[in-house]
């Protein structure tokens, strides 16, 4: 099974997938967070979405409060925080925990991948992100303080689209 088949619901609570979210482009999932001093990542997230939408890339954000509770809200508030602050209009799941006993599935899988440093294991802080080539294939992961627009996640992501 791949990581695009494991089931994670929608912020709104539809069953889904990182498959069905996806549909067939290369992703980018990120642990979000709407009070963090990374929060305003979010705007060149959304900017990646758009820019990248039409050579098929999907931008995907995922709710996690494990990181100073610094995502508390209901899945309502969560999407109102990030529309009306961000204007993000990229797909969110629901909030989830990506380490320790709790850990979702998806992040099971995703943690197993190697940073830049060669370093793998539990998730570090809001907004960490891994690029996936179209098939599920996790292509890079970059750590929180990597912005979405940094020249190495753009040549992740520009090795993901390679693959399609």
């Amino acid at each position: 099974m791949s990581v695009l088949d494991l089931p994670i619901g929608t912020l709104e609570g539809a069953p889904s997938s990182l498959g069905e979210l996806a549909d067939g482009n290369a992703l980018l999932v990120v642990n979000v967070a709407s009070k963090c001093g990374l929060t305003p990542q979010y705007t060149a997230l959304e900017k990646l979405a758009g820019d990248y939408a039409g050579r098929g890339l999907t931008v995907v954000g995922v709710p996690c409060n494990q990181f100073g509770e610094q995502e508390p809200g209901s899945p309502a508030e969560i999407r109102t925080f990030c529309s009306t602050s961000y204007g993000v209009s990229f797909p969110l799941t629901e909030k989830v925990e990506v380490n320790g006993p709790g850990r979702h599935p998806v992040y099971q899988v995703l943690t197993g991948t190697a940073d830049a440093d060669g370093a793998a294991g539990d998730v570090q802080w809001n907004f960490e992100k891994f690029v996936l080539a179209p098939d599920g294939t996790v292509v890079a992961r970059h750590r929180p303080t990597t912005v979405p627009d940094d020249p190495t996640v753009l040549a992740s992501i520009d090795t993901a689209l390679a693959t399609r």
